[in-house]
């Protein structure tokens, strides 16, 4: 049984390589900066915000701009790779027409290329916090951590998106709709006190939120995330993609019919 599984997993690991550096040499093709851009996107957006949110409404944050900056990337990594995974399936309906692929590849992919521009934003959140001259401390080691519950919670929610779009088209319309309204109901650009007690309450349940509070802490609180607050971040990612998982296979016969 292993013999037979062993050149599937080399298959679909080669496929998905492949995927993925196709979608980056597509995404900086024909740009003069080119990769510099996954840099200076972060950045941009963080002095825009930052002189809004720091002038206009005098929220007072320590480091502001490198708070935004956290949990702007954090959030954008969740919203793009979901964005678009729910149309990855559909967008590979000639490859999935023509030979026999394992379909979980696709979202999976766009998952995994969201994760490499993430990586390519810690270069913009380095050169802040050297501006800032907020010095990183051991717990920026649970970095990696925090990836693989931000790995399982975008898997599950693209695997998810991506089969319920085969069938329900409106999906990829409404998705944008509710990562717009997650965004602003996610302390991304306000801390969490210039909310209501029983709005704080609610954030309780907004998985987003405890993401991108872990970030801060290791990144720019130098606190250590405590077990709670770990066991809380897995079962969330654990559940999201346990239900996108189960979801994506028992329906993934059927979208050859609809694509």
């Amino acid at each position: 049984m292993t013999a037979l599984r062993l050149p599937n997993l080399r298959k679909d690991s080669f496929i998905l390589t492949s995927l993925v550096s196709r979608d980056f040499k597509l995404k900086y093709r024909r740009s003069v900066l080119g990769i510099v851009w996954s840099v200076l996107n972060p950045l941009l957006q963080m002095v825009v915000l930052s002189a809004i949110f720091s002038f206009i409404f005098r929220f007072d944050i320590e480091n502001f701009p490198l708070y935004l900056i956290l949990g702007q990337i954090l959030f954008n990594f969740m919203s793009t790779s979901t964005s678009t995974g729910v149309v990855s399936i559909i967008e590979s309906a000639p490859l999935i027409k023509k030979i026999r692929v394992n379909k979980f590849i696709f979202p999976l992919e766009k998952v995994l290329f969201e994760l490499v521009n993430f990586a390519l934003s810690l270069i913009a959140v380095l050169l802040v916090m050297i501006y800032f001259q907020v010095m990183p401390t051991a717990n920026v080691l649970l970095l990696p951590l925090l990836l693989v519950y931000m790995l399982l919670f975008c898997s599950g929610l693209a695997l998810l998106l991506a089969a319920l779009a085969v069938f329900f088209r409106d999906i990829i319309y409404l998705w944008g709709v509710v990562t717009l309204t997650w965004m602003y109901a996610t302390p991304l650009f306000y801390p969490i006190s210039a909310l209501a007690d029983w709005m704080q309450q609610i954030m309780q349940f907004n998985p987003m939120y405890h993401y991108v509070t872990y970030f801060r802490e290791i990144a720019l609180w130098g606190t250590t995330p405590g077990l709670l607050e770990n066991l809380l971040c897995l079962g969330m990612a654990l559940l999201t993609f346990a239900v996108g998982f189960l979801v994506f296979r028992k329906s993934q016969k059927k979208f050859i019919l609809y694509v």
